[in-house]
């Protein structure tokens, strides 16, 4: 039986950054189309011996081995029962999945678990020479006050919190726009236009809003 939904996945830009998963005793069939889709979707397998932000076990007997180390998601069998994923969870895991599983249902379990294994977000958020305070929503570039508008201030929110990442269009996409199909639109490409305008405005010293051509956008700061 596939362990995936026959639906076809919208494809995606790979991330330059990207998150680490660990496989854990997975079938041939579930890895190779793991292996094949997640890097579509900014994650990647690594091996044991990687640092990784998430395990998926396809055996709940393996928890213990990494609930210490990473958050796991179990997918479990489908002749699991009840009792399985009580079990599952009371060892520590922090989803189960039973297979065969939709691969984009995995893909937003997989967020919403890193999500809630983020450490709390810092109210005000500085990468030189941006400084946004999100609790009054004051964006300031080198000091000078800059005016944004909605989907401008939560794009420049979302670089300047990893700017060291480049982030794809699709990424951006989801998580700013909350599309959950991307197709061809200039949306992202036109806020970020008018947001790199403002910032140059402002007197940022630096070209802040980075196109990276053929992937998406990351944020540059001053050197």
């Amino acid at each position: 039986m596939d362990n995936w939904s026959s639906r076809p996945c919208a494809p995606s830009v790979t991330a330059m950054t990207v998150t680490a998963l660990f496989l854990a005793d997975a079938e041939p069939e579930t890895r190779g189309l793991l292996e094949e889709q997640l890097p579509r979707d900014g994650f990647q397998l690594v091996g044991a011996g990687v640092p990784f932000d998430l395990v998926l076990a396809t055996d709940g007997e393996v928890l213990d081995r990494f609930v210490d180390r990473a958050p796991v998601i179990v997918l479990g069998r489908l002749e699991a029962d009840v009792i399985d994923r009580v079990r599952a969870f009371r060892r520590g895991c922090d989803d189960y999945v039973v297979q065969p599983f939709d691969y984009q249902e995995l893909v937003e379990r997989i967020r919403a678990v890193l999500r809630r294994s983020k450490p709390r977000e810092l109210a005000v958020v500085v990468a030189p020479p941006v400084r946004i305070d999100t609790r009054t929503r004051d964006v300031r570039v080198a000091g000078a006050r800059v005016q944004l508008a909605q989907k401008e201030y939560e794009l420049l929110l979302r670089l300047a919190r990893e700017p060291e990442r480049v982030f794809t269009k699709a990424e951006l996409l989801r998580e700013v726009w909350d599309y959950r199909v991307v197709g061809r639109t200039r949306t992202l490409d036109s806020h970020a236009s008018r947001l790199r305008r403002k910032l140059r405005a402002a007197g940022s010293p630096v070209e802040l809003v980075d196109n990276v051509w053929g992937v998406g956008y990351r944020l540059l700061g001053v050197p």
